[in-house]
């Protein structure tokens, strides 16, 4: 038996696939359904690298 997926739970998620640079997106299902989404955001920073004095 297939389940119809609310479209509006596809774009919130599809949506949020495009925006996320780094991070996770968990979806949790109870009894087939999607009931939560979760989003895990990470911001990255380059490292600085260190002179290091010649004499």
């Amino acid at each position: 038996m297939e389940k119809h997926i609310d479209q509006d739970k596809i774009h919130t998620i599809l949506t949020t696939l495009k925006e996320l640079e780094y991070g996770c997106v968990t979806i949790t299902v109870h009894e087939g359904d999607i009931t939560q989404i979760d989003i895990t955001e990470k911001k990255r920073f380059a490292l600085k690298k260190k002179q290091q004095n010649k004499k």
